[in-house]
């Protein structure tokens, strides 16, 4: 099988931590891996073939570096500029696949789930590969354990093969009552969204039930072009792609569906609280991250990056403490976080969508501090990587070397820099910063003049292909 990877979502419902710009799937939140990494491990020896990976645009860099840590060299990124939801992603998927094997068999995950049986999906998605090459559409049903209002639930019908059940129909996320309606009855299982089929077989029904999507996503495919690793769809054509689910585009239509049930300690981390659930909690039910005094407080998650964060008589709330936010929420309310988002969207403020840290194809700069006509950032720029050859209008720059050796184009000048030296950069110089070192190079750099914008940057060569 084919895996192919769903990465493109941005995970509100975990602000403030998960921001547009750096979403939950590239955060370690239940190990040392990143949780793009922990999906892309899980099925390394179910599904062997080189992945397929659809990433939104602005992630790219991202999920290259992730692939890049796993020693990951063969792979496919399909880049969308805009989110068109599963159905018309899953097809761009299907339709690369096919160019190299007519018969290509997809497991399709999104990359933000945990599963702790391992050999118990192993088990399941033999099993659906077999399902899958008979023509059938399969979607992984896991046994509920709780009436969950925060998943999507599956109907089964009548047992079709050994271990799989008809398809009957997909239930929307359901109030508490009609929850424990659900988890009361065998024939329901929790949506895990999770398939398993042909990619030709995808297609045909897709076809049968949304043609235009069809029609969009092959445009966008045709017309896209290769960018470095990856692949662009071509925006034009793949905006017109209905914005619609696997499971209202095709699951709930067609009779070619078929429900695997899958108990493999399976959790969708969609919020503070499922988080909280699949975590090590101290003795009285606490998730402490980082610098955390946690005093007669119960069954909370509590999460420090900045600085110390005490609590004191608190009990079932989220706190999660950023650079640049202070989240604090009641437990059973945490699926509201979306909101929160929203409202700071609607207002235009950036932290619905950055983070204070920002993260580029060559390393990360962190915003420290900022006046009226001045500005102080901290960055890093990983080994062997090189920023754009470039000039500003409206600043000036001044870099101290804190770490490390950096080589800085200034002008006709090239310089190198060690620790504890300075280079000064006047406005409308041309320049560019490469570390050329073994380790990662970091410096301080203090900005003066009448405007201070990221968008004041002239790119005359740059690697990562950025206008």
């Amino acid at each position: 099988m084919i895996p192919v990877i769903l990465s493109g979502g941005s995970g509100t419902r975990l602000w403030p931590l998960s921001r547009k710009m750096y979403p939950k799937q590239f955060f370690p939140l239940v190990s040392d891996k990143t949780m793009f990494q922990e999906t892309l491990l899980r099925v390394k020896d179910v599904a062997p073939k080189k992945p397929v990976i659809i990433a939104n645009s602005e992630q790219r860099f991202m999920a290259a570096e992730n692939l890049r840590q796993l020693d990951v060299d063969e792979f496919t990124i399909l880049l969308e500029e805009q989110g068109r939801n599963t159905a018309p992603a899953i097809a761009a998927a299907a339709m690369q696949a096919m160019e190299s094997d007519k018969d290509a068999v997809l497991l399709v995950l999104p990359a933000d789930h945990t599963i702790g049986n391992l050999d118990a999906l192993a088990s399941a998605s033999h099993k659906a590969e077999e399902l899958a090459r008979k023509g059938y559409l399969v979607v992984f049903g896991i046994k509920p354990d709780s009436p969950h209002t925060g998943y999507g639930y599956i109907e089964s019908g009548k047992s079709i093969d050994d271990g799989a059940l008809k398809l009957k129909n997909f239930k929307e996320k359901p109030d508490l009552e009609t929850a424990k309606v659900y988890v009361s009855k065998d024939e329901y299982s929790w949506n895990s969204g999770m398939f398993v089929f042909k990619a030709s077989v995808y297609l045909e029904q897709l076809r049968k039930f949304e043609p235009d999507i069809i029609k969009h996503v092959q445009e966008a495919l045709n017309k896209g072009h290769e960018d470095l690793d990856f692949y662009r769809l071509d925006n034009d054509a793949f905006s017109k792609a209905k914005d619609i689910s696997i499971d209202y585009a095709v699951m709930e239509k067609t009779d070619k569906g078929v429900v695997v049930p899958l108990d493999a300690d399976w959790c969708d981390v969609g919020s503070w609280n499922s988080l909280w659930g699949v975590l090590s909690k101290d003795e009285n039910g606490n998730v402490c991250k980082g610098d955390v005094l946690a005093h007669d407080s119960k069954n909370s998650y509590i999460h420090a990056e900045n600085k110390l964060v005490a609590t004191l008589g608190i009990e079932d709330l989220v706190i999660v403490d950023t650079k640049d936010a202070l989240l604090v929420a009641c437990k059973d309310r945490v699926d509201e976080v979306k909101n929160i988002v929203a409202e700071l969207n609607s207002k235009g403020r950036k932290e619905g969508q950055h983070h204070r840290t920002v993260y580029r194809p060559w390393g990360h700069y962190d915003s420290i501090d900022f006046g009226a006509r001045d500005q102080v950032k901290r960055i890093t720029v990983n080994p062997g990587q090189k920023l754009s050859i470039q000039m500003h209008h409206h600043r000036a720059e001044h870099w101290i070397v804190v770490k490390g050796t950096a080589k800085v184009t200034k002008g006709e000048e090239q310089l190198m820099v060690s620790e504890n030296q300075s280079v000064y950069l006047p406005l409308g110089v041309v320049h560019a910063l490469e570390n050329p070192g073994k380790i990662a190079l970091e410096l301080i750099e203090v900005q003066t003049g009448s405007y201070l914008g990221e968008d004041d940057i002239v790119r005359f060569e740059d690697l990562y292909g950025r206008s």
